[in-house]
């Protein structure tokens, strides 16, 4: 509604009436305009964010939301007209008087405020007023934000009428506490209409787990908090700021792309630090991850190549860095005698040569790095190990810096972080949500607003944005799993720190950190479901889930969504279980020495079905341990190009964006136990009803990977879930079945 309805709330704030209560000291303000007392409103409507306000025009009383910028003579209802549903107000009684009959969209006597029809033509007031569009209240959008331990704030907001409320006005009593967000029985049906497709998504919450653990006792993960969060994002930002800027100033190269995501995956792997994203205690010091990749890039980038032309000038490229990194390095004289000469043999080459293919470029490219490889590899290599050191000794202050705030924030609320976990017997159970043994702090105020289909939650001017379906499946997820908030009090503060965490493991680079997110198609998990009874994703998030079972990488924050915690740390008895892991090889690795474990030491129903991709060039370490183990049932290929994946950041990308074909060949691989063999075998049958599953239905589909520049990252155009590609230095002439490992080596295959 424009400043000229109610202008008084905007311009004059005294006309603005106190949203307390009058005081035993001071009467209730009063208008300028008039002696009569104002009546106070109640404090559901002031928390709804209705405010009484005085027209000068009509000279009487109205109310104002601010939040809606909607308008009413009379005074307002809760909850009884949704302007969205029914936005005649047909299924509401109309109320006997003035008010109902003047206009039926308003149930209740409520009746839009409206310009005078008696004020005669020719008047100050009789000028045409503008049309005002007054945005609806839905009861999926919760007009209060959520602000559970900050009594009488405000929402954000930059317009005059905030300003104008923060006006000197009598002193009032202290304002109620504001509401907390509570999902309303609409949010829950329209959800589960989602889920029966009235609506499309992309998971089902109604499969029951097969999984049995043991029980055991609750995490000693200290609980999330937004300041903690906020300070764990603003220090991995530099962290990664300082991983940059020693690429640059040690080797004159930029970051391999999406290595640092990675280094996280690979630390993980091996941290018994206490921080959930950020390395502290890990042997060794030095990351193979981000050693290899580094040195991968080393003494420039290599792209994929399509002409000729560019075969030649990547050759005279990389021949001249190799012959400046030798010079301004401390090489040995063979080295540099080495390196020298077949620079100088490879350039005579080039000036005499011509007539040379593409292919030509390529194999001479492949013989120079044969032959300099390994001497530049030994000159770079301290220095290498340097940046690796380096970062991993500043992530471990880090560490130690937020560990110390999140001490001091438990302390202020009374928590102690040392606690015994209560014992636990020594049975068999379902699965369940990761528990903590150290309680909650009060959350701090976080606000949400909706931007059409988007919802967005803001923390001190630190806004994350999540798509409003996934909001609602995270509301559904925390009904399921929370235990510790059944009225939802922290539901917006942990919804915050979740998204802020992926956001900042992903990285702030254009579809960065995608692939690490990347699902299975609905099809696929239908049918593992209906033909091999999986209902449990060993490698998944609160964002990207099928199943609300699931294992994930933060049990601190994901536990409440859920999540049954880190997979390499979940021991299940018996159960069928799909994994679809990142594509770090460390990982993969110690995912098969995992399963193998499981298998082992299980009598019981035991089944994991395994999504890696197709490496063959030379095969992966993971890839062949599967093929050569004994509990492998069953191996099938989905080819390149024929099958596709969800993307990692389906949670907030268009509609479009959501599903990319794979450009190399997938492995699926049975690994089960004999009693697991025995229940779900993979049959012809059952097999060719998950080929059937994972064939692209005709969809277009979007470029197979984030990255579309192919001189920012080799692998280009291949599957953002194959992150290890993303640092490729050189084009196997199979690039379907490329491994990552033989980029590594300085006598790889042509670009």
């Amino acid at each position: 509604m424009t400043s000229e309805n109610h202008g008084t709330v905007k311009g004059e704030p005294a006309l603005v009436m106190s949203p307390s209560g009058p005081s035993s000291s001071q009467g209730p303000p009063l208008l300028p305009s008039t002696s009569k007392p104002i009546q106070e409103l109640p404090d559901e409507l002031i928390q709804a964010g209705w405010s009484k306000c005085w027209s000068k025009r009509e000279n009487r009383p109205y109310y104002f939301n601010r939040f809606t910028n909607q308008s009413l003579w009379e005074v307002p209802v809760l909850g009884q007209h949704d302007v969205i549903s029914d936005p005649l107000g047909l299924n509401v009684a109309p109320a006997s008087g003035e008010g109902a009959a003047a206009d039926p969209s308003l149930g209740n006597g409520q009746r839009k405020r409206r310009l005078s029809e008696e004020t005669p033509q020719g008047t100050p007031n009789s000028f045409k007023r503008p049309k005002v569009e007054v945005t609806p209240v839905t009861p999926t959008t919760p007009t209060v934000p959520i602000s559970p331990s900050t009594p009488g704030a405000k929402p954000w907001s930059s317009g005059t009428e905030d300003k104008q409320a923060q006006a000197p006005v009598p002193a009032p009593a202290p304002a109620p506490a504001p509401a907390p967000y509570r999902p309303t029985a609409f949010n829950v049906m329209k959800a589960r209409a989602a889920e029966t497709s009235c609506f499309k998504v992309y998971w089902d919450l109604d499969v029951p787990t097969n999984a049995v653990i043991r029980e055991r006792a609750p995490a000693d993960h200290f609980p999330p908090h937004p300041e903690i969060e906020l300070q764990r994002a603003q220090l991995t930002s530099k962290l990664r700021q300082h991983y940059h800027e020693l690429c640059y100033q040690r080797e004159g190269i930029e970051p391999p792309r999406e290595s640092f995501n990675r280094w996280l995956l690979e630390r993980k792997v091996l941290d018994k630090g206490n921080d959930p994203l950020l390395p502290s205690e890990c042997d060794p010091v030095i990351s193979p991850s981000m050693f290899r990749e580094v040195m991968n890039d080393i003494p420039i980038r290599l792209s994929r190549i399509k002409y000729k032309e560019e075969a030649r000038k990547l050759l005279f490229k990389y021949a001249e860095a190799a012959k400046k990194m030798i010079d301004s390095r401390n090489a040995t004289p063979d080295s540099r005698k080495v390196v020298k000469w077949n620079v100088e043999d490879t350039i005579n080459w080039l000036r005499k040569d011509h007539s040379a293919s593409k292919e030509d470029y390529m194999d001479r490219l492949d013989h120079l790095r044969k032959q300099c490889g390994p001497h530049v590899t030994a000159v770079a290599k301290d220095s290498v190990e340097g940046i690796c050191t380096k970062i991993y000794h500043i992530s471990t202050e880090y560490v130690r810096r937020i560990r110390q705030t999140h001490q001091a924030l438990l302390k202020d609320c009374n928590i102690a972080d040392g606690a015994e976990p209560p014992e636990v017997q020594d049975r068999l159970v379902y699965c369940y949500p990761v528990r903590l043994a150290v309680p909650s702090p009060p959350q701090p105020r976080v606000e949400l607003h909706f931007e059409n289909d988007i919802a967005c939650l803001r923390f001190k001017g630190e806004m994350v944005k999540v798509n409003r379906n996934y909001f609602n499946k995270l509301e559904l997820l925390y009904r399921y799993s929370c235990i510790d908030d059944s009225r939802f009090e922290k539901f917006l503060s942990r919804v915050w720190c979740l998204i802020k965490r992926y956001q900042v493991m992903f990285g702030s680079g254009v579809n960065e950190g995608t692939g690490l997110q990347g699902a299975l198609p609905v099809p696929v998990f239908e049918a593992l479901h209906k033909q091999f009874g999986v209902s449990f994703e060993c490698f998944a998030s609160p964002l990207n889930c099928y199943f609300k079972q699931f294992c994930s990488a933060f049990p601190d924050i994901d536990g409440f969504f859920g999540s049954r915690g880190p997979f390499l740390r979940f021991c299940p008895a018996s159960g069928s279980f799909e994994a679809n892991p990142p594509f770090c090889e460390e990982l993969m690795d110690t995912m098969v020495t995992h399963f193998e474990e499981l298998l082992e030491r299980s009598n019981e129903p035991l089944s994991f079905i395994i999504f890696v991709p197709e490496w063959r060039d030379p095969p992966t370490p993971a890839l062949t341990r599967m093929e050569a183990s004994p509990y492998r049932r069953h191996q099938m290929t989905v080819p390149a190009f024929e099958h596709e994946y969800r993307s990692g950041s389906q949670h907030i990308c268009k509609r479009e964006e959501l599903y990319y074909k794979a450009v190399h060949g997938t492995s699926v691989i049975f690994l089960q136990n004999a009693a697991g063999f025995a229940k779900w075998e993979p049959t012809p049958e059952r097999l060719q009803e998950m080929q059937a599953a994972y064939r692209v239905s005709g969809r277009s589909l979007a470029s197979p990977g984030p990255s579309s520049t192919p001189s920012a990252n080799t692998a280009g155009d291949k599957d953002p879930k194959s992150e290890q590609e993303g640092t490729s230095t050189e084009a196997p002439a199979n690039p379907d079945n490329a491994s990552p490992k033989e980029k590594t080596a300085p006598n790889s295959a042509a670009v």
